[in-house]
């Protein structure tokens, strides 16, 4: 090698190490930044050149080191287990919460759960058999009736409203899809061109795993990296992004809680009508609850829910009219339902006391001013296996069962998703001992160059300066 190509030599080193250096602090400076990932410098030495026509015969040292790019430290395989654990996790929250929700409508146990009304509204009837056409207890029947009814019917309500809610939440989470998709196109379109020409796309490859992991945590998409830099990802089999091409999605069905039968569903937005097939993530955990009621009581838990309110009240309300129609009131006359008949609305809406005072109020059977027979009987309803209270008892318990499986999955799933994030940020995440030590050791490299170039430059200074010289 010349001395002039040992002058190259030195300013390559300073270089790789000028480089080093500045990755380093791009990775100090990025420590606490989430979704960033640790990059390295890739170096290779530059062999020395072959023996040519004026090659002097001798061993040469090489020429150097070359930058050959700027590595991101991720590992594909980490990535994909935390979109996995992402996706479960997503789907399992939607339900725990849904359900957890549910339960708090129910205010069971307490004073102001149905149980409670229940218990106050058999005790006022029996007040009523104790003193037959007193107004006291038949305005303390006929209140106790009139807040059973509020409370079934706010209720069902509210579990209305809740459908309504997740019904938007799962809309706003395929809009969110949609919008994280065509920006996951654009990287793709901007990291091809960047890598195309020989640039460095780490931080852009860091931004759109973050919008992959967005996606597939909403709807368990999966992402396959393509040799020019770009990723597809696909939802429910198919292509929602392949390339910088983007395929939107739609939610289809009612937006509104008042038709609880009615179905939604995830589609393509091209192919209305067709389902896209979703078990994972958080639109897939919304689609389980907004499903519609079935005969096996396997259906949405809100629907299934709204329809044992439906089941309850009109278990009450036949239990109840079946003794009080026709049974002899205070006055002689003969009552009618206690409870409004069935009628086109749902059971648990339409529920409604018909009395309005004590004349209306059927007591006894017919024996006399003072029969209580058919109050006592009504005021015993509550007892039994197919009692109304049984019957609300068991939906109680079935919504608990699930909310607490629900609840389980989510603790499995979060602590599933902790640990393969966990495991990612060992290998990706930014460690400043680590970093410390790459600047002293570029440091170091760059002041050697540079006293390499310090010691060329001097011997070139003396074979141009001063050679020549002796005698004169």
């Amino acid at each position: 090698m010349s001395t002039f190509g040992a002058l190259n030599t030195a300013y390559r080193g300073l270089t790789a190490a000028q480089q080093g250096l500045n990755v380093a602090g791009q990775n100090i400076a990025n420590a606490a930044t989430e979704g960033y990932t640790r990059q390295r410098v890739q170096q290779s030495s530059i062999a020395a050149p072959p023996p040519g026509l004026f090659g002097s015969g001798r061993p040469e040292s090489g020429n150097g080191v070359s930058v050959d790019g700027i590595a991101r430290l991720g590992s594909s395989f980490l990535d994909a287990g935390v979109r996995s654990a992402g996706a479960q996790a997503g789907f399992a929250s939607v339900r725990s919460s849904v359900l957890q929700g549910i339960e708090g409508i129910l205010q069971e146990p307490g004073d102001n759960g149905i149980s409670a009304s229940l218990q106050t509204f058999w005790s006022a009837w029996q007040g009523a058999a104790n003193q037959p056409g007193e107004t006291a207890p038949a305005g303390q029947l006929l209140q106790a009736g009139n807040e059973l009814t509020a409370k079934i019917s706010s209720g069902y309500q509210s579990l209305t409203a809740q459908w309504s809610s997740v019904r938007g939440q799962a809309q706003d989470n395929v809009d969110a899809v949609n919008a994280a998709a065509a920006q996951v196109a654009a990287y793709n379109a901007t990291i091809r061109s960047t890598t195309a020409a020989g640039g460095s796309a780490n931080e852009l490859i860091d931004a759109r795993a973050k919008l992959t992991e967005t996606i597939s945590r909403l709807t368990g998409g999966t992402v396959r990296e393509q040799a020019d830099g770009t990723v597809d990802i696909h939802v429910g089999g198919n292509a929602l992004v392949m390339g910088t091409s983007v395929r939107a999605l739609a939610l289809s069905g009612t937006q509104s809680g008042d038709s609880l039968g009615s179905s939604v569903q995830l589609e393509w937005a091209d192919r209305p009508g067709q389902a896209v097939p979703v078990t994972d993530g958080e639109i897939a955990g919304a689609l389980s609850v907004l499903a519609p009621a079935n005969s096996n009581g396997t259906g949405g838990a809100i629907a299934e829910a709204a329809a044992s309110y439906n089941t309850f009240a009109g278990n009450l309300r036949d239990a109840v009219n079946a003794l009080h129609n026709g049974a002899q009131t205070s006055t002689g006359a003969v009552a009618g339902d206690f409870f409004s008949p069935a009628s086109g609305m749902p059971a648990a809406l339409s529920l409604a006391v018909l009395p309005q005072d004590a004349s209306a109020i059927g007591i006894g059977a017919g024996a006399g001013k003072l029969d209580n027979s058919v109050a006592d009987k009504i005021s015993q309803l509550g007892t039994g296996p197919g009692s109304p209270d049984s019957l609300w008892a068991g939906v109680v318990t079935g919504i608990g069962v699930q909310s607490r499986g629900a609840q389980q999955h989510e603790s499995l799933t979060t602590a599933s998703e902790s640990a393969a994030l966990a495991n990612r940020a060992s290998s990706a995440s930014v460690s400043l001992d680590e970093e410390n030590v790459s600047l002293l050791t570029n440091q170091h490299a760059y002041q050697a160059a540079a006293r390499v170039m310090t010691a060329v430059d001097e011997a070139l200074d003396v074979l141009i300066n001063h050679t020549g010289l002796v005698g004169r």
